[in-house]
């Protein structure tokens, strides 16, 4: 077979012409161009997304604690910081039902506070909380002190309670002067009177509840009663019918005659009647 050889496409370098070497020129030119300015904006854009990453995986970075020189940083600053300050004494309050009181003082001299209770009680708890700091169990006496005049306080209420119930019994009556003894009066009459009010609504209550009970038993005998006198009926009917069905079997069987001496010829008392037969019942 013979090979068929193609002629090649360049068989020889030609010199190009100087006006298109210059357009070649210009065109890469402009190429390295865009792809140098593409670069540089992915390496950008690279660097920001890297620095957003450590951004959010390790939060916020460390700020350095300092007095800020800046007068204007150091005002918005405090402004900020403050309103959190204030912010989180309230949730410790609440959450944690805790005795909170904060005081700020700004650089002008501004009075800045919060406290969940009054601020004047609980810098007076504070005083006696630290009034005896080499003592230890100074915390523990003040609890103590406080439960103690809290059990004084309930003890006090007890005993005036038990005064009342015996000035209300008729007892005691001696230290009372006139002015109580007409309050005490004055109270007994308006419980009496609210006691016989209550006592009338539930004696009315109960004669109306009994009312429709006796209705309603009448209504019940009513018709017990027409059930009785509707069986009494029933039962005088198969009384009667039960003795005419006794009469008529007894008639039935009776037999004066029997068949074998009516056939035999057997003279008879009554042969001479005609051979009638009389049945008395």
């Amino acid at each position: 077979m013979k090979k068929i050889s193609f002629p090649s496409i360049i068989t020889h370098k030609t010199p190009l012409p100087t006006t298109t070497k210059k357009t070649y020129d210009g065109v890469f030119f402009i190429f390295q161009t865009n792809f140098f300015f593409r670069g540089c904006w992915f390496f950008f854009s690279l660097i920001t997304i890297i620095g957003i990453y450590k951004r959010v995986k390790m939060g916020r970075g460390k700020i350095e604690i300092k007095r800020i020189e800046n007068t204007t940083n150091r005002q918005v600053t405090f402004c900020k910081r403050r309103n959190g300050l204030l912010k989180k004494a309230y949730e410790l309050s609440v959450l944690c039902d805790a005795e909170v009181a904060l005081i700020v003082f700004s650089t002008r001299g501004r009075l800045y506070e919060y406290s969940n209770n009054n601020i004047r009680s609980t810098i007076e708890r504070y005083k006696k909380a630290c009034s005896g700091t080499s003592n230890t169990n100074t915390v523990t006496e003040i609890n103590a002190q406080y439960y103690q005049q809290e059990s004084a306080k309930l003890r006090q209420q007890i005993q005036m309670l038990q005064n009342s119930s015996r000035h209300l019994m008729g007892d005691s009556l001696s230290s009372l002067t006139v002015k109580e003894l007409k309050q005490l009066e004055n109270r007994l009459e308006r419980g009496i009177t609210r006691i016989r009010s209550k006592k009338h609504e539930m004696l009315l209550a109960e004669i109306e509840y009994f009312q429709k009970r006796e209705v309603g038993l009448e209504n019940e005998s009513v018709c017990l009663r027409a059930k009785i006198a509707e069986i009494e009926r029933v039962e005088e009917a198969n009384m009667v019918t039960g003795a005419e069905l006794n009469a008529i079997q007894a008639l039935a069987s009776r037999n004066f005659f029997t068949p074998n001496v009516i056939e035999r010829g057997t003279p008879t008392p009554y042969s001479h009647h005609d051979k009638k037969i009389l049945h008395l019942g």
